[in-house]
């Protein structure tokens, strides 16, 4: 067995994508798989200070996802994070659609959104603001 080095790891372009027919916009996006880096700060979102799930930052949690997902196909971003809630004003069938897509190429578990979605709407004491 050949072991591999730390060169040939960071040569390496494992991302993985997924070109994505969307009939209700009239063509194809390109959704692409999060790095660990981006993964991480995407999840480090929804959380509070003390690790747990803030409501407020819960919203929007598909396309704020999409945003960070969606590619050219030179694998530019199209959108910036601020576009979040425009994005998440699309349809809803399609947002989760392609939030299936990105999530699943970003190795996120589907029950990691849902569970922290249940957590959050029982916690009244968040105050957070931002979102």
């Amino acid at each position: 067995m050949a072991f591999l080095t730390a060169a040939q790891i960071e040569q390496v372009d494992d991302r993985k994508y997924e070109d994505v027919d969307v009939e209700e916009w009239g063509g194809t996006v390109r959704v692409v798989g999060l790095s660990g880096t981006d993964r991480d700060a995407y999840e480090a979102a929804f959380v509070d200070a003390k690790g747990k799930p803030a409501a407020q930052r819960l919203r929007n949690v598909r396309a704020k996802l999409l945003v960070k997902c969606l590619v050219d196909e030179s694998f530019e971003r199209l959108f910036t994070d601020d576009k979040a809630k425009a994005l998440g004003e699309k349809n809803g069938a399609v947002v989760d659609r392609l939030f299936d897509v990105a999530r699943r190429l970003s190795g996120i578990g589907q029950g990691s959104v849902e569970e922290g979605k249940g957590d959050s709407e029982s916690d009244p004491s968040d105050s957070s603001t931002s979102g």
